[in-house]
């Protein structure tokens, strides 16, 4: 058989071999002894396991290996060097010590330097993983290990092996193939351990966040009223909101509070964006809502009953810094308990439906405005309407009307007026939501939420 043919049949046997100790290699990172060693918790238990498995990787190599004249063509080094790399010198040593001893035991005139080499590439193992401070080493630097450590095996066969002529024949046909099967197996072992630490870093870091999100989310809902009824001593109307985020945090935002006896204010907004960016601008205007509707400071322009005014003191200072060009659209109103009558402002958000008292749907005037946040020289409109006894106001966002199903198709307007219409005379403010809620839900089943959807019905008792 020519060089050549030899060479390539030698680094095929040898691959075969290499396979198997990286299969067993890569089931060995998802055992919990793993975990210790990249939690740098390894007691001398997990150690002297180490030195039993790394020890057996090196045995395997032996008796897999493939006979040459006398000598022993393998992957014995592959068990003590990466025993090093992972666990240290202690291990790296014991593993080739194992690996090393019964080589020698099988005799031949390469048994001596063959079994020191193999406690050598342990010794270098351990090396490298004290010179990265006890962390994996990167590939190019395990393939170099590899590359030094048989390096270092062909210069003992010379340097110990008899007759010379036969060893330095037996390195010839050899040192080619070792090299490139051992490189080849250190690097993807270390491959497979540095991406599967990796993908620990990573499911560490998905779990932190997802906390952190969660407590994002309890805040958030904190900030809205989630008490129902919210005033159960007034009998002259009741109220209900909900409020499904599409992800973990979400930007709408809806409100009500009283400002006195005989007014109360009621609103719900939409902010432009998703996640945590729209989840701190949400609770920025929902502060800064509460904080206008309740300032009774009389400034310049400013009257709590007026919601044109409340939304331009809003609005001033989501404006300003505003470098991330974010803004709400909110929906603002101020309802007069004595006498039913609703003054409310849109700063570019829909007004409500009225679910009249006969079943009947109404669509209020929109007034002028633009989102808050847009522009500080924004002006807002008002408008009023009438609550008659039995009457409902639907409050929504546009993740009702934007819920799309399986095919892409829209909910829209008129599917949210049929649904309304569909729902009767409003009995209390919980059937109205409950009623548009489970009408969104029957048309996206099976779709994935597109949008924050918030709801908010109130409705005239008395």
């Amino acid at each position: 058989m020519s060089f050549e043919g030899l060479e390539l049949d030698l680094i095929v046997d040898l691959v075969e071999s290499m396979a198997v100790v990286i299969v067993v290699a890569y089931l060995f990172t998802r055992t919990p002894l793993y975990r210790q060693v990249l939690d740098q918790k390894l007691g001398r238990q997990g150690r002297l396991l180490l030195v039993l498995i790394f020890g057996a990787f090196s045995v395997w190599g032996t008796l897999s290996g493939v006979d040459i004249n006398g000598a022993i063509a393998n992957t014995r080094d592959l068990g003590p060097a990466l025993g090093g790399l992972i666990g240290g010198p202690v291990v790296g040593i014991g593993a080739g010590l194992i690996g090393g001893i019964q080589r020698l035991s099988m005799g031949g005139y390469t048994a001596l330097p063959s079994a020191l080499g193999t406690v050598a590439a342990g010794v270098a193992g351990g090396v490298v993983f004290l010179l990265y401070k006890r962390r994996v080493a990167p590939v190019w630097a395990a393939m170099l290990l590899a590359v030094f450590t048989e390096s270092v095996l062909m210069g003992l066969n010379l340097l110990m092996a008899r007759p010379f002529h036969d060893a330095l024949e037996l390195v010839k046909d050899v040192i080619v193939p070792m090299i490139l099967v051992n490189a080849a197996g250190m690097g993807l072992f270390v491959f497979i351990v540095r991406n599967e630490e990796r993908e620990r870093l990573t499911a560490a870091q998905k779990e932190r966040m997802e906390g952190e999100l969660t407590v994002a989310r309890d805040i958030q809902r904190s900030i809205v009223p989630c008490i129902f009824p919210p005033f159960p001593e007034r009998e002259e109307f009741d109220l209900h909101a909900s409020l499904e985020p599409a992800r973990e945090v979400g930007g709408d935002l809806y409100d009500f509070f009283l400002l006195d006896d005989d007014h109360l204010c009621l609103a719900i907004g939409d902010v432009a964006g998703k996640g945590v960016p729209a989840s701190l601008f949400m609770a920025v205007t929902i502060t800064l809502l509460r904080a206008a509707g309740h300032d009774t400071s009389g400034g310049a322009g400013h009257d709590t009953a007026d919601p044109a005014g409340v939304l331009a003191l809003v609005n001033a200072p989501l404006c300003r810094d505003n470098e991330a060009a974010m803004f709400v659209t909110v929906f603002y109103g101020v309802y007069r308990i004595s006498t039913g009558e609703l003054t409310y402002s849109c700063g570019g958000h829909p007004p409500p439906y009225l679910l009249r008292a006969d079943g009947t749907v109404e669509t209020p005037t929109q007034t002028e405005g633009p989102g808050l946040g847009v522009t500080a020289a924004a002006a807002f409109g008002t408008a009023t309407l009438q609550l008659e006894p039995g009457d409902a106001l639907v409050c929504y966002t546009d993740g009702v009307t934007e819920a799309m199903d399986a095919q892409a198709r829209m909910f829209g307007t008129e599917r949210l007026q049929e649904a309304l219409r569909a729902a009767g005379p409003p009995r209390d403010a919980l059937h109205v939501t409950t009623a548009v809620r489970e009408a969104v839900a029957a048309f996206s089943a099976g779709a994935e939420q597109y949008d924050d959807l918030t709801l908010l019905g109130f409705r005239r008792t008395t």
